[in-house]
């Protein structure tokens, strides 16, 4: 579970950066439209789940060994 947590949190990167060079792209030829902004924020979101996650994970380990 924890790889494939991983291995997304790497792709919604990959996502991410690809959205942020589309809104500066869009925001050079002066076509800013709403869903171009959105198009970065739902990657965004995912990596704040997905990372946190990761954070969590040693802490959550650790205090499983320490339970048993």
């Amino acid at each position: 579970m924890s790889a494939l947590i991983r291995q997304t949190h790497r792709w919604l990167s990959i996502a991410f950066t690809l959205a942020v060079i589309a809104n500066i792209v869009a925001l050079m030829q002066k076509q800013q439209s709403f869903w171009i902004g959105l198009l970065a924020l739902v990657p965004l979101i995912l990596l704040l789940v997905s990372g946190l996650w990761l954070f969590a994970l040693p802490y959550v380990a650790r205090l499983r060994r320490l339970a048993n």
